[in-house]
Order: C-alpha cells, then sequence, then structure tokens
C-alpha cells in the first residue's frame, strides 16, 4: 500500500496536470458508473487526505478514488498509447493537454463535494494536510497503550498516511521495538513529530528515503535488509510479522539498537520462524515530473490485499 507522502505527490501532479482544465470526454469502466458522464466539467481541485484522492469538478462532483495495494494514476499526452493492459484502466479524465488514465483502482466512486469528506471522517490528523495535530494524534495512541506500537502506527484512525516502510524506519530511529506497547514508548510526542517530519521530507521525491542517501540499496535503515548488517552497529537484521487490518505486515528491526520491551517471550523480540532470511526489497514507488512522455503518477504493488470493510 501507498504511503500518505506518496498519495500526496500524485495529487500534486494530478493537480498540476488537470486543475483549471475542461474535462472534453470521460470515461468510467465500472458497472456502478458505466453512465456517469462529466464532460464539460471543469477540474477545479485535487487534494489528496491520508491514502485517499479527491478530484472535484466546478459541478459539485468528486471522483473519490484510493489506491490501496494495486491502485495507480497515470498522465498521458493525447494521442499517446497507454501501458498495457487495457483490461486494468478503470476511469479516463481526458482534457486538452493530458489524459489522465486510472489504472486498477479499488476504490472509485462519484459523491457530491459538500459531502465527500464524510468518507475520511474517521481518520486521524495526516501530517501533510492542513488540519494536522501533533497532540491529537498522541491522544489517539494513548486510547490503547498495551497495543504495540508497531500495529497502532499502520491504524489510520490515529494518523493518516503512514504505511509499513514509515513504520519500520521510525521504529529504528527512536530506538524503539516495534512490539513495545503504546505507553511504554518514551517521548511519544517527539515519536509522533519525528514520524511527520519523515513523511513531509518526502512529500516531494516520491520515495521514502528516511537515511538522507539517495543511492539505490542505501535509503532505508531496516525496511527490506533481513539478514544484512545493520548500519549503524553491525547486528543482523531481523524480520518478523505484525497483523494490521488482518494482514501479516513485514516488520524489520535491529535486536541491538531496538532492545525487547519487558514481558517478551525469550529470544528475538517479536521473531517469528525464517525470521533471519533475507527479504526480497520492493522497488520505490515510481512518480516522475510530468513532460512530454507517460508520467507514472504512482505505480503501486501488483500484490492484492485483503482489506477491511471501508478504505482506510
Amino acid at each position: 500500500m501507498p504511503e500518505g507522502d506518496t498519495v500526496y505527490l500524485a495529487a500534486t501532479r494530478l493537480r498540476a496536470a488537470l486543475v483549471g482544465e475542461r474535462l472534453t470526454a470521460t470515461d468510467f469502466r465500472l458497472p456502478q458508473l458505466a453512465t456517469a458522464d462529466l464532460a464539460g466539467q471543469t477540474m477545479v481541485d485535487v487534494t489528496p487526505v491520508g491514502k485517499h484522492l479527491f478530484l472535484r469538478t466546478d459541478a459539485g462532483i468528486t471522483l473519490h478514488t484510493h489506491f490501496r495495494m494495486q491502485g495507480s494514476w497515470h498522465l498521458y499526452r493525447p494521442g499517446q498509447g497507454w501501458a498495457p493492459p487495457e483490461s486494468d484502466v478503470r476511469v479516463v479524465l481526458r482534457t486538452e493537454p493530458w489524459v489522465a488514465v486510472g489504472y486498477r483502482l479499488p476504490v472509485c466512486e462519484l459523491l457530491p463535494t459538500e459531502h465527500d469528506q464524510d468518507v475520511v471522517a474517521h481518520l486521524g490528523p495526516d501530517p501533510l494536510g492542513p488540519a494536522w495535530d501533533r497532540d491529537e494524534v498522541v491522544r489517539r495512541f494513548l486510547l490503547e497503550p498495551g497495543r504495540e506500537i508497531g500495529t497502532a502506527v499502520l491504524d489510520q484512525t490515529v494518523m493518516a498516511g503512514p504505511g509499513n516502510v514509515y513504520k519500520n524506519e521510525i521504529m529504528f530511529l527512536r530506538g524503539v521495538n516495534p512490539w513495545t506497547p503504546v505507553g511504554e514508548v518514551p517521548d511519544l510526542p517527539g515519536f509522533v513529530d519525528k514520524l511527520a517530519k519523515l513523511m513531509d521530507a518526502n512529500r516531494g521525491t516520491g520515495s521514502q528515503i528516511t537515511t538522507g542517501d539517495t543511492r539505490p540499496g542505501r535509503t532505508s535503515w531496516v525496511t527490506a535488509r533481513a539478514g544484512k548488517p545493520c548500519r549503524r552497529c553491525g547486528t543482523t537484521i531481523r524480520k518478523g510479522a505484525q497483523q494490521s487490518y488482518e494482514i501479516d505486515r513485514p516488520t524489520y528491526w535491529c535486536p541491538r539498537c531496538q532492545p525487547a520491551p519487558t514481558g517478551t517471550p525469550s529470544g528475538p523480540a517479536g521473531a517469528v520462524p525464517g525470521s533471519t532470511s533475507a527479504a526480497t526489497p520492493s522497488p520505490p514507488a515510481e512518480a516522475r515530473r510530468p513532460g512530454t512522455g507517460r508520467v507514472p503518477v504512482w505505480r503501486g504493488s501488483v500484490r492484492q490485499s485483503r482489506p477491511r470493510a471501508g478504505p482506510r
């Protein structure tokens, strides 16, 4: 699933291409929207909230989408060929300078703009949004002080935006073991501030860079580095699993830099069988600046998630 800063960048690229442009044609390739037509309406805004996107027109209509694990938006110039397969296309928005194509979007609906924020009312504050509130996030974390911090960080009702990469990286940077109860995390406000700053630093990169080093293979401290030496102390990075929204999420940590919390069963904290095996890193999210060629605003993983009842 994309991180919130990647969705923010996708919104930025779509906003630059579409806002102020009249839709010359639209094509919704979903049964529930097959007869919808926004042609003649002008795009007035593209706004991200956590991992949700809201594309609004001057007619008071909002196209709400969510990538989950497999969705993406691409930008093309008129007349350009599209990335195959065309059977993956769910939405086409045509303007004179650009064609925006939504692929494999599992959440795609048209809403009245005046009520579109109802679908994200359950989310916690977004660190990249105008209403960011650190203290409210801390309050929401502490509603369940016994919850594992590695699970709580991914709960979008606590804080909208962080994904699994930031979960792993913030734990390492703060020296916190992912299985530590929320109520035992030292300086929780500082933890939240650091997480928000990491996301803000990457809002324009299209990648989750936490080391400050943009070279391939050097962008993360622990994520996707199971079996490799810790960049700080040389201890072997471990891999375990923590459940989030009924899905086991890979968790990476250094057992020396992030010691086990009190009460953890004997053995490496949170370890599962095979946790020392090397992991296959996922490719970074791809997002390039609009130009004369095809622009993948965000390309997600093709792995299908097992989502909860509503999008996060």
